[in-house]
């Protein structure tokens, strides 16, 4: 007679990635969830936040509360925890270029709370390389980001050695159109040049490496196709393995395991029939499950309705509340890895390791992550592959349930609703400007400055930062203040685009549309002009990209100068690039002040120039932005690229009378 296991395995972290309006509305989210049997924290930080300014800086105009929650100073911190005991907590956070500025005001209210600093627990994302590659919440280059990123490290390691101070994100690159052999290599590649850049340090004694390594995390994604995604995690297992033990030599088998956690693929939920999305959201989260050798140790799901908005507590619950019938209700738990043995599973694990392995060297070979950024390669396989996927959308080789298939559909109940998502009030970025202002009021600007100063000091000599930010955070600096202490130390940088050098693998359909715009552009007398802007500090370029990308391989001279342009940069662009089109892209949900923005600087520098929308937007919401004079909004449904191409030249002959020319 067979037995089952006496003891069930343990559950892996359970989280939701929250975090919106203000620290107060944020951690009354957090209560709830908790109470809700959520067992960790996954706080979403707003985008000023992320990118080191202030609620009341120019760039945080529309942004401020809108995809996180603001935080400008240690008084923000503590009233988002408020109530949490953080020496009991798991807390991920999801930061980058800033992410040594909120660990610091993170010790910071622990300290105030009385928690032992070595009972800390959780994640900083931290990956600034795929900043550079897909998300965009880059601030400085990449020597000094890799430098920054060293010394949380050799902080954490030390002084709070539970903390997993980065997650090596392959988690974005999916969403920019990395294939699974690219995940597996650019990721590695990644926490390969984090590990190189503190052992070259010479900070850690060789004695101690290892615990630097145990203490490196990842984060992933999980797609639909998930036999794939079970054998793309079970290779990052074994490839990680096998790095850190012949790379860097540890011995210790703990401390070589592959430490991950995960939220599946929010960009693959679909705005058509947003109810299917369900079901898209459990199955993604079985590839990262099922397999006991290759469980993700926390897992935090999208809701069904992210495709439209943000999610309300509702949304969220229910989403928690997936993860719990699984872990609690079904027998997973009770068995080892039912994979193991599979001779299908082993031979896909070996192929997708043997790729990443070959990918590995070309990216080693030109001088390895950093190199493989500053030159563009990594950005232009992504969009290239990324290219190939939304063509494989558009000739139905790539089936997508009720965007490309089944599109008869019953009205959804779950999304007619009125208040079927979460909106932010405008008034969430008044009372946090009030309050910062309140804040540097009340404060010792002389300790601020003292604090400033030792900061630039300990930054401009290479000492670690974390000592200094942690005094900052005390004495009351802001987060713009730290943000800009560093830019006058390291200078900014604009990464490459990927979109110069990127070719479209198919050119079915364009013969049409390439014509239209020959004709259209004699009329004119020159090329037809189409500048694609992305307005504020929202980092996700994948659309702008593809957009920038058809519109040349349709024959339209494209101006695509990258990410977080200032509506004052856009209309100048396009008065200087006698623009006869512009495009913007705008993912952050602050698409209303910035676009009514464009338009009304448009308007009054005489510029009589079509605009065009795309993005996560509402109906109400793209009414309201044709009532402003916007020619046409496109959200995730239009997927149809030469349509939209079509659609611009139309708008072009329509705006300048070219066909009367």
């Amino acid at each position: 007679m067979t037995r089952e296991r006496p003891t069930r395995d343990k559950p892996w972290i359970f989280r939701t990635y929250a975090g919106h309006s203000t620290a107060a509305d944020s951690n009354a989210l957090y209560r709830k969830n908790l109470a809700k049997g959520q067992t960790g924290l996954s706080v979403a930080f707003d985008l000023p936040t992320q990118t080191g300014y202030d609620s009341d800086h120019v760039l945080a105009k529309g942004e401020v509360g809108k995809v996180g929650v603001p935080i400008c100073h240690l008084g923000d911190m503590r009233a988002l925890f408020d109530g949490i005991p953080l020496d009991t907590m798991n807390t991920s956070m999801t930061i980058n270029a800033t992410a040594a500025w909120l660990m610091a005001l993170y010790i910071a209210v622990a300290d105030e709370q009385g928690a032992p600093r070595a009972s800390l627990q959780g994640t900083l994302q931290n990956d600034i390389i795929k900043e550079y590659l897909s998300r965009g919440t880059y601030v400085f280059p990449p020597a000094p980001s890799m430098r920054l990123i060293k010394d949380v490290i050799l902080f954490t390691t030390k002084e709070i050695p539970k903390w997993n101070p980065i997650n090596v994100c392959s988690y974005h690159l999916q969403e920019a159109g990395a294939t699974p052999v690219q995940e597996l290599a650019f990721a590695l590649a990644t926490a390969i040049a984090v590990l190189d850049t503190v052992k070259a340090s010479g900070e850690v004694p060789p004695d101690k490496f290892g615990e630097v390594v145990g203490r490196i995390s990842f984060f992933v994604n999980a797609g639909l196709r998930f036999i794939t995604e079970l054998c793309k995690m079970r290779a990052f297992t074994e490839l990680w393995d096998e790095i850190t033990r012949t790379r860097y030599g540890i011995t210790d088998a703990k401390q070589r395991l592959f430490r991950y956690g995960v939220q599946v693929n929010s960009l693959g939920l679909t705005e058509p029939q947003p109810e299917n999305n369900v079901a898209r959201i459990l199955i993604e989260m079985l590839a990262v499950t099922l397999s006991k050798s290759a469980r993700a140790r926390a897992v935090q799901l999208p809701a069904w309705n992210e495709a439209l908005g943000l999610p309300r507590p509702w949304d969220q619950q229910w989403s928690l509340r997936m993860q719990q019938i699984l872990a609690y209700e079904t027998d997973l738990l009770d068995y080892g890895d039912i994979f193991d043995g599979s001779s299908e599973i082993a031979r896909k694990v070996e192929a997708l390791k043997q790729q990443a392995r070959e990918e590995l060297n070309r990216i080693a070979e030109m001088g390895g992550a950093v190199a493989a950024v500053d030159t563009g390669y990594m950005k232009r396989q992504l969009v290239e592959s990324n290219t190939a996927r939304l063509e494989a959308i558009e000739r139905g080789d790539q089936v997508v349930i009720g965007v490309n298939k089944y599109l008869e559909s019953e009205p959804s109940p779950l999304a007619a609703a009125a208040d079927a998502i979460l909106t932010v009030s405008e008034e969430a970025e008044l009372g946090q400007t009030e309050r910062l202002k309140a804040w540097r009021e009340a404060r010792d600007n002389a300790a601020v400055a003292a604090a400033l100063k030792d900061l630039k000091r300990a930054a401009t000599s290479g000492g670690n930062i974390m000592p200094a930010s942690i005094a900052c955070a005390k004495a009351g600096v802001t987060t713009g203040e730290w943000g800009w202490t560093l830019r006058e130390a390291f200078g900014e940088y604009r990464a490459p685009t990927g979109v110069g050098r990127a070719m479209r693998n198919d050119v079915t359909g364009l013969d049409d549309i390439r014509a239209d715009v020959d004709r259209v552009s004699r009329k004119l007398g020159r090329r037809l002009t189409f500048l694609v802007g992305k307005p504020g500090l929202d980092g996700h370029s994948n659309g702008a990209e593809q957009i920038a990308v058809r519109a040349r391989d349709a024959g339209m001279q494209v101006v695509y100068e990258g990410i977080r342009l200032t509506p004052e940069e856009i209309v100048e662009a396009a008065r200087k690039q006698k623009a006869h089109v512009v495009g913007l892209s705008v993912l952050s949900g602050s698409h209303l002040p910035l676009v009514e923005d464009v338009v009304g600087r448009m308007k009054k520098a005489g510029l009589d120039v079509p605009v065009i929308v795309g993005g996560i937007i509402p109906p109400e919401d793209a009414a309201e932005l044709e009532k402003a004079g916007v020619a046409a909004v496109y959200t995730p449904k239009d997927f149809e690229l030469n349509r939209i191409m079509s659609d611009v030249v139309r708008i072009v002959e329509r705006a300048k009378g070219a066909s009367n020319v």
